[in-house]
């Protein structure tokens, strides 16, 4: 169970994305950088109790658009071996200490609980409150008994592409779109709601399954 500490944390998360986001190539915000907001997410709990798994929304505000990103994150406390391409940045935990934060996409504990997430073996639990689980956040998944290589995590200008269940690929979607149809060919999904800038609500993917081709 992770426990959530309401402290604090330097630089925060939002300042991190705000040099992270435009060096990714789904970004779609202007040369000036993004202006970013809290709009919800859930998270995930480690087995072992020693990453923090969190699925983060975030608003960009910087015009008229408001794009709404998903941006899963893992927070360590030491370096991930070979992961220095994912690392969003370092910064001080106020119980902590120091923390890795990390691109969650290319970290095997995420990759590990959100494929038990899919397959319907553990919950998401509440982005803010401890050991609380998060009924907003629905999944459905069709099992397939395909057998297909094992893929890397792959960014494009959609969003990413990252393994799933045996025989599939997940589409995370990076830029979120509310009440967006599902692919015809998905097997699975997860749904989730986030904060509009006026405090409406949205409701759509966050990612979509689909048979490894």
């Amino acid at each position: 169970m992770a426990v959530i500490h309401h402290t604090t944390l330097t630089p925060t998360k939002l300042e991190l994305l705000t040099a992270w986001l435009p060096t990714r190539p789904w970004y779609r915000g202007g040369q000036a950088g993004p202006d970013l907001a809290k709009a919800g997410g859930f998270r995930l709990d480690d087995p072992e109790g020693a990453v923090g798994i969190e699925f983060m929304v975030v608003n960009d505000n910087s015009d008229e658009r408001a794009t709404a990103y998903l941006v899963p994150l893992t927070y360590r406390g030491a370096p991930l071996d070979d992961a220095g391409h994912a690392l969003i940045g370092t910064a001080e935990h106020g119980v902590l200490g120091r923390r890795w934060i990390y691109d969650g996409c290319h970290d095997p504990v995420l990759i590990a609980e959100l494929t038990a997430l899919i397959e319907g073996h553990v919950q998401p639990q509440h982005q803010n409150t401890t050991d609380t689980p998060d009924p907003h956040v629905t999944r459905s998944y069709t099992a397939t008994s395909a057998e297909a290589p094992a893929i890397g995590t792959t960014d494009d200008a959609e969003g990413t592409v990252l393994p799933g269940p045996p025989g599939t690929t997940l589409r995370l979607h990076r830029v979120l779109h509310e009440a967006a149809p599902l692919p015809p060919e998905a097997t699975g999904h997860v749904t989730g709601v986030w904060s509009k800038p006026d405090g409406t609500q949205s409701h759509g993917p966050f990612l979509t399954v689909h048979p490894h081709n």
